[in-house]
Parts: structure tokens; sequence; C-alpha cells
């Protein structure tokens, strides 16, 4: 049996390993390594911090780093070309396979091209929110809706409620269909992110109102003008009212209970900390150490 021929193995270009392999083993292996990486010039980027790899697009002044990860909900060109199409039909056919077929009809693509939405008439319900909450924040910051309307000395309240009758006149179209979508969105698989919307909703409309809350309060708020927006669909849906006056003055009154209880509630903590800064210094002075 022949034996196989050993080749030589190739000399390495490398100047690392060609110098660290040479015949002279007087020179030291670590220098070696330092001094090639100082010649090439080689530069370590920083990993990114914990602090970037959780953040997202919204920019909020106060909030956690801490939140369940939601099923995600960004489309592709062909999915936004199909939606957008879609939304014309929504106010006659509503958020329905046929408003999702007519749409994919308009912009050239076959019927069987809805296969691409995974969840079919919420996916149109979430993109009829999300386009709306766009156009409520170019409202805003693009055509002047609160400059032209309330001076700059008009409270966060009154703001927040100019941007939620906006936001519902939005809905003027198609309120006769909402009925059917808000039964759509309540659904198990679809309440996370259908809260996901309406807490974005909220913390945009107290964002663009001006409200900078920095402290527990942050969440209280967005909580509160999400329960008032939600309730003020349902009435709304209801309402036969020319501009939705009816609605509005519902609106108003909730703005109202709602700052009335943020007063008491605040009223009481601060009855609450006289009560204990006062028992606190009676108990230093009979020469209690607290």
């Amino acid at each position: 049996m022949a034996r196989p021929l050993l080749r030589p193995l190739r000399s390495s270009r490398n100047p690392i390993f060609s110098s660290c392999f040479s015949s002279s083993y007087q020179k030291p292996f670590l220098p070696t390594i330092a001094s090639a990486i100082s010649h090439q010039k080689t530069h370590l980027l920083p990993l990114p911090s914990l602090r970037s790899q959780h953040s997202n697009n919204t920019h909020r002044l106060y909030h956690s780093r801490h939140h369940p990860n939601l099923p995600p909900h960004e489309y592709t060109n062909s999915q936004t070309t199909i939606l957008s199409a879609a939304l014309k039909h929504v106010p006659v056919h509503g958020f329905t396979h046929d408003a999702l077929t007519l749409g994919a009809r308009d912009t050239g693509f076959l019927d069987v091209s809805i296969q691409l939405l995974p969840r079919g008439e919420f996916d149109l319900i979430l993109f009829w929110l999300a386009s709306r909450r766009g156009l409520l924040r170019a409202a805003v910051e693009q055509n002047g809706l609160l400059t032209k309307s309330h001076p700059e000395w008009v409270s966060v309240e009154e703001k927040t409620k100019t941007l939620i009758m906006e936001r519902l006149r939005m809905n003027a179209d198609i309120r006769h269909q909402w009925q059917d979508a808000l039964a759509l969105m309540s659904l198990p698989s679809h309440i996370p992110l259908s809260l996901s919307e309406l807490h974005d909703l909220s913390s945009d409309i107290l964002q663009l109102a001006g409200d900078t809350s920095v402290d527990a309060s942050w969440y209280s708020k967005r909580l509160s003008v999400s329960a008032i927006y939600a309730s003020a669909e349902i009435v709304m849906t209801r309402d036969s009212s020319p501009d939705l006056s009816a609605t509005e003055a519902f609106v108003t009154r909730r703005i109202e209970d709602s700052k009335t209880i943020g007063e008491k509630i605040t009223g009481a903590k601060q009855c609450l900390g006289f009560m204990g800064s006062t028992a606190v210094g009676l108990g230093r002075s009979w020469g209690l150490k607290v």
C-alpha cells in the first residue's frame, strides 16, 4: 500500500502569523500581535447599549423598557398598496373581505393577493387606526390645528378635548361600520394589538397637547385618555347629531370628571403628606429617632 505524499503547508501571508511562526523564536507573541494591530489601525466598534437595543420609534418622556413583545404589524409595499386602496371601500363594505378584494383589484393585484395579509380584516382595521394617528399628528405639526384654534395659554385638558374630537371626526364616514370593527377588535387574539394602538393614540394626544409629566401621572393620564376615547367611540356609533355634537358634549363631561377626580386625589395626597410630616415632626420633638 502506497503511503500518501505529505505536502508542505502554504506560507501564510498574514503579517501576524508569518511573524509568529518564523524561524526566529526570540520575539514574543503578544507584542507581535499588538504591533500588527496598531500598524493596520484596526478600530473596534463599541457594543450597543441595552437602552438602544430596547428603544422604540416612539419617544416617551417617562416609560419603562420592560414591555412584552407585541405581534409585528408592519407592512410591505404590496400590503400597504392593497390596504390603502381598500380603505376607500370601507364606508360601503365595512372592514370586510370584500373591501380587501376590491382594494386588490383597484391596484392591479389578483384576488388571491389578499392572502398576503395574514390577519385579514383585522389588518385593515389596524391600518385604519395607524393611518388616522398619522393624519392627526400631521394636522397638528404641519397644519397648525392647535395654534389656529387655541392660544398658548389654553390648558392641556382643552387641547386634549380638541384632539380627541378631531380624531373621532375622522371616523364620521365609517361610524355605521365601526361597531363591527369593535367586535372584531375584542377577540382574544386581537386584544393585545388593539390595546397597543389605543395606548399609542392616547400617548400621541397628550404629547401633542403639551403634556410634560415625568412621574407616575404619565401612566394615569394615558389610561384616562384611553378610557375617555374608547367610551366616546361607542357613543359616536349611536350619535345622529350633526358634527357629532352629542359626542362632543360627552367628551367634555368625561374630561371634567377626570380633572375633578385628579384634583381630589392630589388633595388627598397632599393631606396625607402633611399628616405624615406632622407625625414625624412630633416624634422628633419627643426625642424619637425618626
